[in-house]
């Protein structure tokens, strides 16, 4: 079983955000999403930091190094919901999602997505 990759902080969240939904960008690039708090040394920095930990890949094949998340979005979520789910709701999915619903107001497409997948999945564990 290959090791899990760590988990990004709320920093290198951002970064990735911003690759997950503009696609391969160069430290620039990703400095002008993602930087207006900090410096560009500091985002260089938690580029390469997260190069080593294996969270983005960094093609340097030209001038300026280009950067891509190297786990999907969906992927990133699940191993971070499965961390929170473990530590702070001993496991329990109906706390969590309880939890979830009663702290943030849902819309009503959000709701209505929410109901199509717990009918879906009360059909199939039947």
């Amino acid at each position: 079983m290959a090791p899990e990759t760590p988990k990004p902080t709320d920093a290198e969240l951002g970064i990735l955000n911003a690759l997950w939904m503009q696609g391969p960008l160069t430290v620039k690039e990703v400095h002008e999403i993602v930087g207006e708090e900090t410096g560009y040394t500091t985002t260089l920095k938690l580029l390469q930091n997260m190069t080593e930990k294996g969270l983005v890949s960094r093609n340097e094949s030209q001038r300026a190094h280009v950067y891509e998340a190297k786990s999907s979005e969906a992927d990133t979520q699940q191993q971070i919901l499965t961390g929170l789910l473990k530590k702070a709701f001993r496991g329990s999915m109906a706390q969590l999602v309880i939890q979830a619903l009663a702290s943030e107001r849902a819309s009503k497409e959000e709701l209505t997505e929410i109901k199509k997948v717990v009918e879906r999945l009360t059909k199939a564990s039947k």
